[in-house]
């Protein structure tokens, strides 16, 4: 959305916004329907073989898979490759390095989709082999445990779990489809965006290459983007169907990398130890300097020390004989004459 924003083609950016909001959505849900099934355990390397258990959310999740990868026809197709071809023609500085950029994102994305796909809906079934303690979780400390026991197996969820799945795969196979030609080249937008496309021809270059929803998903079979997510699923597929070992490989062939990339490049590490133990630490000295010196100390407590000494002085003079007060009453009467006869 943001290169498409990039190369002022903002109509496929929010086209891209609207198709991508059903499919994620729908992976997101697919994953906690998951999650639900798994007993709150997050670790897809303790999952495995959950299709034949959970046949609604592991359709669809392939169809959002699908989708987000851009596979013609589904909804993410036309958002995606739309962005592609508006980088391509785009003709603004930096935009050979998008345009490789996105190429690039597609093969990963397939990749990594379909790592997920594969490890948790048909490889096979780990969770048989997971202690229940062993299962990694963040969110859900205060449950019993996570994690499957041994003698229990994954189910599906409840309608209110698995009809929001039905109603958000059905718009991102179709809504792609049929909203491509008006919101990218007719009258959506009229008057609401409006692009110099001399300056900027991406867009005018895109329309004329549009011959339809259909040619284009025909087309699409033929360009660099299906071939690269074509290519993401099928090293996944071996990777970690057929030859798990061969990653197995490669993390230990290139360890310093692996752990390097595993460390996010020390970035997660800077972050707690710089910037969120450095909010703490200044947290806590606006804690001790702030809520308990001022507040407590001196507002808090400090008021009633002060009503404590007032109250110390003034209990002097209750002493509980009848002259005392009698001379105090006199004085007091002396001192208010002599004020009101002065004014």
């Amino acid at each position: 959305m943001t290169v498409a924003l990039g190369v002022s083609a903002y109509s496929v950016a929010m086209f891209h916004l609207m198709t991508h909001a059903f499919f994620k959505a729908l992976l997101f849900l697919a994953a906690g329907s998951v999650i639900m099934a798994m007993h709150h355990d997050q670790d897809i390397r303790n999952m495995g073989g959950l299709r034949k258990y959970m046949p609604i959310t592991w359709i669809t999740s392939l169809i959002g898979s699908l989708a987000l990868i851009g596979t013609p026809l589904f909804s993410g197709f036309y958002s995606k490759d739309s962005i592609i071809e508006a980088v391509k023609y785009s003709d603004i500085a930096g935009s050979g390095f998008a345009y490789f950029a996105v190429l690039s994102g597609v093969f990963v994305t397939a990749f990594y989709s379909f790592r997920m796909y594969f490890l948790v809906f048909h490889s096979k079934e780990r969770w048989m082999e997971a202690k229940p303690h062993d299962a990694h979780h963040d969110d859900h400390a205060h449950d019993e445990h996570h994690g499957l026991a041994p003698h229990e197996k994954p189910h599906e969820q409840k309608w209110v779990v698995t009809l929001p799945l039905v109603l958000l795969a059905i718009p991102s196979i179709f809504i792609g489809y049929i909203a491509i030609e008006p919101m990218l080249f007719g009258d959506f937008f009229k008057g609401v965006i409006h692009v110099d496309q001399a300056a900027h021809p991406a867009m005018s270059v895109l329309a004329s290459h549009f011959h339809g929803a259909a040619a284009m998903a025909l087309h699409g079979l033929q360009t660099w983007p299906f071939w690269l997510a074509l290519a993401g699923v099928l090293l996944s597929w071996l990777f970690y169907m057929k030859r798990p070992d061969i990653p197995a490989a490669i993390k230990q062939r290139f360890d310093l990398i692996y752990r390097i990339l595993d460390n996010k490049y020390g970035f997660d590490s800077f972050n707690d130890k710089f910037f969120a133990a450095g909010s703490r630490w200044l947290g806590d000295k606006l804690w001790q300097i702030g809520d308990v010196r001022l507040i407590d100390g001196a507002v808090v407590n400090g008021t009633a020390r002060l009503i404590g000494r007032i109250a110390g002085v003034v209990r002097q003079l209750q002493s509980g004989l009848i002259y005392h007060y009698a001379f105090a009453m006199i004085i007091g009467a002396f001192l208010l004459l002599t004020f009101f006869m002065k004014v």
